[in-house]
């Protein structure tokens, strides 16, 4: 062997712990035990090492408070079966090769089970062996194995709600996220272990049966060895090899009864704190069922005929055991009460700040109805969904979009929901949780089975109809969406048209440090030199408020640096930095070559807002005529629908001057229309003006 190839085995032996090999040491010992003769000293040993396991495992599984706390249980039942079965194995060998020898030849353990038992009457020995086995097999067993299967089934059954349980308290903020993983792992080992202890109590079963075989195989197999070829009497025959043969099933059953009886501990627990001694116990140690049956004993034991002396000594002993329990109670009761008295009441708790609870940022409520949308384990998409959302809508806008906190609140209907930005409610909505929402894009035809509503996003017309008649609903025009992505989808647009809300100081900070790594002087030359935190914050948000994505902080930061002298006013600098993201504005609106269609003002028109635009100071719309403002708005309403039948966008350009103003005007009264300034269009992009607008005012 080379020497390399020495050095990978001591490295790899050090790693090797002694307990690592126990198990198939032990393996590889019942395998040799079912070929290879063994002594009777080897038999004694092993035998006696039987009974030992089969009393410390009884031991273990009345001690344990709850069953997965012995969750080895069921490989253990294995090995142990199998270790049993192949002491049999060999004892039969032994039995049948030297049984003629005498009553030690199996081993002294052997001998001295079967005398204890047989008391000289072999038939005894045999009506015995009986009971025993019947009461193993019968009773324990076959009750422990089939509570077993009842409880795998009722566990399995009983899996997704524990789990919705688990979702909704993590959902709600009772457990964090690593409580409600240990929790989810305590589940499924449950379910495994009932499901292993179903069909290791299958083992203990077809113990019992072997045992019955290998009793009159060892009987009837030693009459004709004996007689046969030893030349023993049938008497003498019989009496040796009934001994050899009760003696070899007793010691290897009441081991078996040990397991049985663990087994049946084990799967008829109650989970509690308490162990099984601690738990019967407390439940029976009550004076008043005592005092009941000592005086139903002492009215049998004063009949005549009845043994009046062994009737009435149990019942005194009853009286007395119920008395001093009674005793007991009452001095607990007497020193907890003391205790409660001596115990001063603590002084109401002082309001502070650990009180006051922080709104979430974007938080999600649903009613219970929607809660099976937010399980995976049942089939719920809706994290996933939002997860999604986050990391498309962070790569779009340039910033991290927070946590959603999704959480059911029973106040509402159980089919709504509510999303909330800064702790307000921004959009509400109703989805049906077993459907799906087949909207109608404006050129779908043909009717379809269902609940007609709104489109919860865009507020199209729609139609909630089962999972069957989705190709169906395709084919005649609709487009279907399940109903995680109908909510999902109104989520991204309340999230995006709200993006100004969801970032502060602290996310400015971070994507400075974040530019900060590749540009580090142009950060330093801008915060706090040029322009302090909060201004820079301010420039941001107004980005956000009009769509504009914050992806490039480069253009941006240096664009701050090189205006900052000028001037430190928020609204002003948006307006300086938009032109410099113009090209990234205008491609996210007509692509890279595509021509972009827009729409103007007439040249009249458009000068009269540009004087407004001056008196105003750049923020209101008072002086503004109330005839020529709604005359505006209609046109520019239709203008926009007309628009956006022929293109995908529809876009205003007007001077720098009139475009902040107007833009704020418009945001809610023409939600669709995007306003642009000329200094905002690349010199070589490409335009088409498809609508001018024109409106007679009395205003001069």
């Amino acid at each position: 062997m080379s020497t390399v190839a020495l050095s990978f085995l001591r490295q790899n032996m050090r790693r090797v712990r002694f307990i690592d090999l126990g198990i198939p040491a032990i393996i590889l010992m019942i395998m040799g035990m079912l070929v290879v003769p063994m002594p009777a000293i080897l038999l004694d040993i092993l035998f006696t090492f039987n009974l030992l396991a089969g009393l410390v495992i009884i031991t273990i599984a009345v001690a344990t408070t709850r069953p997965l706390e012995f969750s080895s249980f069921p490989i253990i039942l294995l090995l142990t079966t199998m270790l049993r079965l192949a002491l049999n194995v060999a004892s039969t060998r032994v039995v049948l090769v030297d049984g003629h020898k005498g009553a030690d030849s199996a081993g002294k353990v052997i001998q001295a089970f079967g005398e204890f038992v047989i008391q000289g009457n072999y038939f005894v020995g045999i009506v015995i062996f009986a009971i025993l086995m019947i009461i193993n097999f019968i009773v324990v067993t076959k009750g422990a194995g089939r509570v077993s299967e009842v409880i795998a089934r009722f566990t399995l059954d009983a899996m997704p709600g524990k789990q919705m349980a688990i979702d909704a308290d993590l959902n709600a903020g009772v457990i964090n996220q690593e409580t409600a993983k240990k929790r989810r792992e305590e589940i499924s080992q449950e379910a495994d272990f009932f499901g292993s202890m179903d069909g290791a109590s299958k083992f203990v079963r077809g113990d019992a049966i072997a045992g019955v075989m290998i009793l009159f195989i060892n009987i009837f197999g030693g009459l004709i060895i004996g007689i046969g070829f030893h030349g023993l009497s049938l008497s003498e025959a019989g009496k040796i090899y009934t001994l050899l043969t009760i003696g070899d099933g007793l010691v290897a059953q009441i081991p078996a009864l040990f397991l049985s009886l663990a087994t049946a501990i084990i799967v008829t627990r109650v989970t509690t704190p308490q162990s099984l001694s601690e738990q019967t116990s407390s439940q029976l140690g009550k004076p008043m069922p005592l005092f009941v049956s000592a005086s139903i004993l002492l009215l049998i034991g004063i009949v005549p005929g009845m043994p009046h002396a062994v009737f009435i000594t149990l019942a005194g002993a009853t009286y007395g055991i119920g008395f001093l329990l009674l005793k007991r109670d009452s001095e607990v009761t007497t020193r907890q009460t003391a205790q409660e008295n001596a115990v001063i009441p603590p002084a109401p708790k002082e309001l502070d700040w650990s009180d006051i609870d922080q709104v979430d940022l974007i938080g999600l409520e649903i009613g219970y109805g929607l809660i099976p949308m937010v399980n995976p384990e049942t089939g719920g998409q809706l994290m996933a969904r939002v997860k999604g959302i986050r990391k498309k809508l962070s790569a779009e806008l340039g910033f991290l979009i927070p946590a959603v906190r999704v959480r059911d609140v029973l106040t509402l209907e159980p089919n709504s929901y509510n999303i909330m930005v800064n702790g307000v409610v921004r959009a509400t909505g109703l989805i049906q949780a077993d459907r799906d929402l087949a909207i109608n894009p404006g050129h779908a035809y043909g009717k379809l089975e269902g609940m007609p509503t709104k489109d919860p996003a865009f507020g199209l017309d729609a139609i909630w109809i089962k999972p069957s008649q989705k190709d169906y609903a395709r084919t005649l025009g609709y487009t279907v969406v399940d109903s995680s992505t109908a909510l999902a989808t109104h989520l991204n647009r309340v999230l995006r048209e709200n993006a100004a809300d969801l970032i502060s100081q602290d996310e400015a900070q971070q994507l400075l440090d974040k530019l900060a790594g590749r540009f580090p002087k142009l950060v330093e030359n801008l915060v706090p030199g040029k322009l302090p935190l909060s201004i820079v914050t301010r420039v941001l948000q107004n980005l956000l408020a009009e769509s504009v994505s914050i992806r490039d902080m480069r253009t941006i930061v240096e664009t701050l640096c090189d205006e900052s002298s000028k001037t430190q006013d928020p609204d002003q600098l948006t307006g300086l930095v938009r032109p410099r993201l113009g090209r990234m504005i205008v491609q996210n609106l007509a692509g890279v070559k595509d021509v972009l269609p827009v729409i103007t003002l007439e040249s009249n028109l458009e000068r009269m807002l540009q004087n407004v635009a001056e008196q105003s100071g750049g923020g209101h719309m008072a002086v503004l005529e109330p005839d020529l403002a709604e005359s505006l708005f209609r046109s520019l309403r239709n203008g926009t629908t007309k628009t956006q039948e022929q293109y995908e966008c529809a876009v205003l350009v007007v001077s720098p001057i009139v475009r902040p103003w107007l833009a704020k005007m418009l945001k809610h009264r023409v939600g669709d229309l995007v306003v642009l300034s000329y200094s905002e269009i690349p010199d070589d992009q490409a335009i088409k003006v498809v609508l001018t607008i024109e409106i007679k005012s009395k205003q001069h």
